[in-house]
């Protein structure tokens, strides 16, 4: 999975023109980091992921690769559950299913996003471009935004601004959390 996650990082910097040294500069990396997580030695985490994906101009969906939501036999309205790209950061404990096709402009997506007991985007705060809300489909999450923390439990939802910082877990050491996840980035990103 790292391997798959790298290789399109560097598709996607190669794609857009850009140097290591000039990812590394507006994402706050090293440049040594960077060639590793593209280059599969290195499991990157979600908020380096979502830092990557800003400095790229995408949204993190992007990362799922070129066959995600692929929904070209529906005319890009469905996608099927077996066609459901995954984005595993096993690392961390939680994956990732876009739910929703890739679109022309990949400003909306919607992803189902597993967390394996204890699982963590990790302690520090992160932040990226647009909007997301979600829906706690089992289990309980411990979302943190600014410096506020909620444990949200099975039909309890949220939204916020992406610029917010935060984080999110699962506190229980037994049990898995599953989470309905919209993320919408703006236009201008």
């Amino acid at each position: 999975m790292d391997v798959a996650v790298g290789q399109r990082l560097r598709d996607l910097r190669r794609g857009s023109n850009l140097s290591l040294e000039t990812v590394a500069a507006q994402a706050g990396l090293s440049i040594g980091f960077i060639s590793q997580i593209e280059r599969g030695l290195s499991s990157p985490s979600l908020r380096v992921l979502a830092t990557l994906a800003d400095t790229l101009g995408v949204g993190i969906a992007a990362l799922f690769g070129d066959n995600a939501g692929d929904s070209s036999a529906t005319g890009g309205v469905v996608t099927r559950e077996r066609e459901r790209a995954e984005l595993k950061l096993w690392r961390s404990g939680i994956s990732k299913e876009l739910l929703s096709p890739a679109g022309a402009d990949g400003r909306l997506n919607l992803f189902l996003v597993h967390m394996e007991p204890a699982a963590s985007t990790g302690d520090e705060l992160y932040t990226h471009d647009g909007e997301e809300a979600g829906l706690v489909l089992a289990g309980e999450m411990t979302l943190t935004v600014d410096a506020e923390t909620w444990t949200l439990n099975t039909g309890d939802s949220f939204r916020f601004a992406s610029r917010r910082p935060h984080r999110f877990s699962n506190p229980s050491s037994d049990a898995k959390a599953v989470v309905l996840w919209v993320n919408c980035v703006s236009a201008a990103s």
